[in-house]
């Protein structure tokens, strides 16, 4: 065992008796968490509109700060973006992380010295977890490669902007700066296609051990690998052991990822976003994400089928349930304060505290009231693919609200397959009876002959990446909207079906 290898395992222990303090006292912790932040926010404009001074307890909090979203936050941003200073935070933010809006164009996110510490110190704790957890550190001597923006960044008024994965990239700990591809310069590139060619040319000849990102773009990466050198991924690099991936759910794109690799390899799921690091997968083969506690950002949950009523509840992380799908709100050492985050999830469990991103609060499809989300409609797939056998490279799903020639409404899932069912009409069957058991509505619709059975509409393959590509959106950390309640994303792959 190297040195590196060695430290890495001491290191692990650490952190993992660290950890279980928190993990131990999870209402104590959050209690922690939320007295530093308004000690700190009362020193800020926010915190003065708020009248923070008056703020004891959770109940005054939840009192005296409403629940916003990006645009009902926004006028503090842009007087950030002025500079002006102790807006949201004491001081002003070190960087603003710039990411797609779906209602107000760009978002600007900051980004302080203290969330940034979270950040980082949350992504090394994923690995050190795993390595608790399994004993396995071989990983560490090789090469390791995330899939990443650029690290270029802007500047304005003593703040820097940029992409957070490129704003991360400036925080790779030193002692792995040698493993760590590709070279500066590649990850400048912008061209995201471009980009990915020329890292293939960088790895192909390294000893590759951790590849990181959203899975769909590195599919992309493994494909152009397997197509220059002609084999697979997992023979190309022998010791390639781990994969890390956040974003999207991992299970419907596996089947293809195996194909590729050659072999099944272990995984860490991540949940960051700009606005922070909320969970990691601690424990391999356990679906459930720990969610971090005691890393500065203090928790707010409500239940999504009451989330749009004028003043839905508002739980602490004491008072959940496991099942219920929650809308999550974060306060945090960024400067958030109430803040809807747009995704939701479940808890899969309550000692310790883990859960799973079911989706966005915004994107459902209830176009007949039923209310199906992302986590549903990757269910149904996943399983529907290890009953076939069938591999999809992407897919996406859409209400069909006014079909043709007098036709009832039906749900239709656009797919780009990489390997076809051999039974076609089987799959879908077995697509729509796993969608009728995960939501009891859509059940309802369709024996009540209000729906009928869902469609699938085949995207030629390499379509979802050109549909990206025309609208901007290719690469990076930009995803295809996995469902939707009207037929935007499903018109725009019109030239791309079969």
């Amino acid at each position: 065992m190297s040195v590196k290898a060695l430290a890495a395992r001491f290191f692990a222990y650490y952190v993992h008796r660290d950890a279980s303090r928190w993990v131990k006292h999870p209402v104590a912790a959050q209690k922690k968490v939320f007295q530093r932040l308004i000690r700190e926010g009362r020193k800020t404009r926010f915190g003065k509109d708020h009248h923070f001074s008056e703020i004891a307890s959770y109940a005054d909090f939840a009192h005296r700060v409403p629940v916003r979203d990006y645009e009902a936050l926004k006028p503090y941003v842009e007087a950030i973006l002025q500079g002006e200073e102790n807006v949201l935070w004491p001081g002003k933010p070190l960087y603003f992380a710039k990411t797609s809006g779906t209602t107000s164009g760009a978002k600007y996110i900051p980004l302080t010295r203290l969330s940034i510490r979270e950040q980082v110190k949350a992504s090394r704790n994923a690995i050190l977890m795993y390595i608790y957890a399994t004993g396995n550190t071989a990983f560490v001597d090789g090469k390791m490669i995330f899939l990443q923006g650029s690290p270029e960044l802007e500047e304005k008024n003593g703040m820097k902007f940029g992409r957070l994965s490129g704003i991360s990239a400036h925080y790779v700990p030193s002692y792995l700066q040698r493993n760590r591809l590709p070279r500066w310069e590649t990850n400048c590139i912008e061209d995201w296609e471009t980009k990915v060619d020329q890292i293939v040319e960088e790895t192909m000849p390294e000893n590759m051990t951790v590849i990181a990102g959203i899975p769909s773009w590195v599919q992309m990466y493994f494909e152009k690998l397997r197509q220059k050198s002609g084999r697979p991924v997992g023979e190309l690099f022998p010791n390639f052991q781990l994969f890390i991936y956040g974003g999207v759910n991992f299970e419907p794109y596996r089947g293809k990822f195996e194909d590729l690799i050659g072999r099944r390899v272990d995984s860490i799921e991540l949940f960051p976003a700009s606005e922070g690091f909320f969970a990691y997968q601690d424990q391999p083969g356990n679906r459930g994400l720990l969610l971090l506690l005691d890393a500065g950002i203090f928790y707010e949950f409500i239940e999504a089928d009451t989330f749009f009523e004028p003043d839905p509840r508002r739980y602490t992380i004491g008072e959940v349930r496991e099942g219920v799908n929650y809308v999550m709100i974060i306060s945090s050492n960024a400067g958030l304060w109430g803040y809807n985050l747009g995704d939701t999830i479940q808890f899969v469990s309550l000692s310790p505290y883990r859960v799973i991103v079911t989706g966005r609060i915004k994107h459902f499809i209830s176009a007949f009231g039923e209310h199906v989300i992302a986590k549903e409609v990757e269910y149904a797939m996943e399983e529907a693919l290890q009953s076939s056998g069938a591999r999809v490279n992407e897919f996406t799903v859409a209400p069909m609200i006014n079909p043709p020639e007098g036709e009832l409404p039906y749900h239709e899932w656009l797919v780009e397959f990489e390997k076809e069912p051999e039974d076609f009409g089987w799959f879908v069957e077995q697509l729509d009876q796993n969608l009728q058991r995960q939501n009891s509505y859509y059940f309802d619709l369709i024996e009540g002959h209000v729906l009928q059975k869902l469609k699938v509409t085949q995207i030629r393959k390499g379509g979802f990446p050109e549909y990206m590509k025309s609208i901007g959106r290719l690469g990076g950390q930009n995803k295809v909207q996995r469902l939707s309640n009207d037929r935007k994303v499903a018109d725009g792959l019109q030239p791309f079906r079969l």
